[in-house]
């Protein structure tokens, strides 16, 4: 299927909190009726997990909201995807930065922070929980949450511009 909208979620490893986001995000997509129109993936800046599942800790808890991640394997962020993907959505400001060092240099899409869509929260970054503990995958899952329901507003938004919304 060509889908109309495409969503790219970027973290380091691409074994945390980008996984989460893309499960997260899928499933309020399936919920909302729009999976068929919205493709979501996610990426790392870095390639050190490169065909990995996501960190066992990053299934436990988004498994606990009844969201499945250990069928995704982490990938590379590469130049293309700044044309391929129409939201380009980092975790925090030092993934931001090497986006926007490519986006400089290649165009496409603008990459911007995911918490730009959660405007009731203080942060501006979704903190990485690698080297914390359970709670700190929990405080993941819940700025997501909250950003993804922003994040459908705007998607909702973009495919009644461009009529694609049945």
């Amino acid at each position: 299927m060509n889908h109309a909208i495409k969503v790219l979620f970027v973290c380091l490893g691409n074994i945390c909190r980008s996984p989460t986001a893309e499960g997260v995000f899928q499933q309020m997509l399936e919920n909302a009726g729009l999976a068929d129109a919205v493709k979501v993936d996610s990426c790392g800046t870095a390639d050190w997990h490169t065909g990995k599942s996501p960190d066992e800790r990053t299934i436990a808890a988004a498994a606990k909201r009844g969201v499945a991640l250990e069928h995704l394997q982490a990938r590379q962020f590469r130049a293309e995807d700044l044309t391929e993907f129409d939201f380009v959505l980092a975790m925090d400001r030092s993934n931001l930065d090497i986006l926007h060092g490519a986006w400089s240099s290649a165009g496409g899409t603008e990459p911007e922070l995911f918490l730009n869509y959660a405007p009731r929260q203080a942060l501006e970054e979704v903190p990485d929980p690698y080297y914390g503990g359970e709670e700190g995958f929990e405080h993941v899952l819940d700025l997501i949450e909250d950003a993804g329901l922003g994040l459908l507003q705007a998607v909702r938004q973009k495919l009644e511009v461009t009529g694609a919304c049945g």
